[in-house]
């Protein structure tokens, strides 16, 4: 099933902060598979549940090869010294993007969706998006980065070709 996309940047479902995932059930799973779903069709490159309205520490991101990988109840656990700017946007802010500077690793724990315990380091995009998406859980959005000056808005047209992460 397609889910809503909640948008705006002052939405109380975007700035809530998140629960733990005490258990994976079958309705868990059923959810991540929804959200994939709803990825896709927007065209996006990470989702996390707070952006279809749903309170729980789950994301998704693509991973280089182009799988995508479900993250439940992810941690950063370490992030590298070396940083680098890159113009990021969100399904949730339609038509908004900004340079945010962000640390190029992270190396972050997670549960599988078979619930086994996970430590991977991510590198340049991944690293970003991953961080972007760990953001939301939290209530952070990458406009909460960024000056007024720094935002820039998408033409009429939208004919933006940036990912939106």
């Amino acid at each position: 099933m397609i889910l809503n996309i909640e948008t705006g940047r002052d939405n109380p479902m975007l700035r809530k902060k998140s629960e733990i995932v005490h258990e994976i059930t079958k309705k868990t799973l059923r959810f991540i598979k929804d959200m994939e779903k709803t990825m896709l069709k927007s065209k996006g490159v990470g989702l996390a549940a707070p952006q279809v309205g749903v309170h729980e520490r789950i994301v998704l991101i693509t991973l280089d090869d182009k799988k995508i990988l479900p993250l439940i109840n992810p941690k950063i656990i370490t992030v590298s010294e070396n940083t680098t700017i890159s113009e990021e946007g969100c399904l949730s802010l339609p038509g908004e993007w900004g340079k945010v500077r962000r640390p190029i690793e992270a190396t972050v724990q997670f549960l599988t969706t078979k619930g086994q315990k996970m430590v991977m380091k991510f590198c340049d995009f991944e690293a970003i998006e991953l961080q972007h998406e760990i953001d939301h859980l939290d209530g952070i959005l990458f406009v909460d980065y960024l000056d007024d000056d720094d935002i820039n808005l998408d033409n009429v047209s939208g004919q933006k070709e940036v990912e939106k992460i």
